[in-house]
């Protein structure tokens, strides 16, 4: 391993998310980490293009964490489903989640990924996206009814989440698919370590 590679695993890093599976896929890699939730609140972010939205919020969930933390490089995220150029959030309740789902199946939609590192002290930062284009097979309502009765959609950009019981409602994607779990882990690796060896 080298020299860079060392000094990307000695980082000391901040998870800005209370996600257990951005926790998880950082852990699937090898690093290290503490968690920190942000708490800003995303529907203050009103940005239509969807890479600006998520590269916007992303940076705005590290700065919020940034304010807490001494020394470190803080790790902001935040995923969207779009459709029909419209981003979907999260569902407000099992109604929204319903009517999200109907209009995903038989379509192609994109998940977009925005990523922030944020280094302290010195606030030094670099953010990202990634994208990926996913197809829903056409779902019948009692799909999307016993889905829904999970509650698993209700914290999920679009309603869903493609490593739960709704991973039989894609069959097709182009991209990454933990991008659609909900980092690009990929980009991010290469993105760390640049970000490190530019110090």
């Amino acid at each position: 391993m080298s020299a860079g590679h060392e000094n990307m695993f000695a980082q000391r890093l901040i998870l800005a998310s209370a996600s257990p599976r951005r926790a998880q896929l950082l852990k699937l890699v090898g690093f290290d980490f503490e968690i920190k939730p942000s708490h800003f609140n995303e529907d203050d972010v009103s940005e239509k293009d969807p890479a600006r939205h998520v590269k916007i919020l992303s940076m705005q969930k590290a700065k919020g964490v940034a304010d807490r933390v001494e020394e470190g490089v803080i790790i902001g995220a935040d995923t969207i489903v779009v459709l029909d150029e419209k981003i979907l959030g999260k569902p407000g309740d099992e109604q929204e989640a319903r009517a999200m789902l109907r209009r995903l199946s038989g379509r192609w939609h994109q998940v977009y990924t925005g990523f922030t590192l944020l280094q302290r002290p010195g606030d030094r930062y670099m953010s990202d996206y990634e994208v990926t284009r996913v197809h829903f097979r056409e779902l019948s309502d009692w799909e999307i009814d016993r889905y829904v009765a999970t509650q698993s959609p209700m914290d999920k950009a679009g309603a869903y989440g493609i490593q739960d019981q709704s991973a039989v409602f894609a069959d097709r994607i182009e991209g990454c698919f933990y991008n659609v779990v909900g980092f690009p882990l990929s980009k991010f690796y290469t993105a760390m370590m640049t970000f490190v060896s530019e110090k």
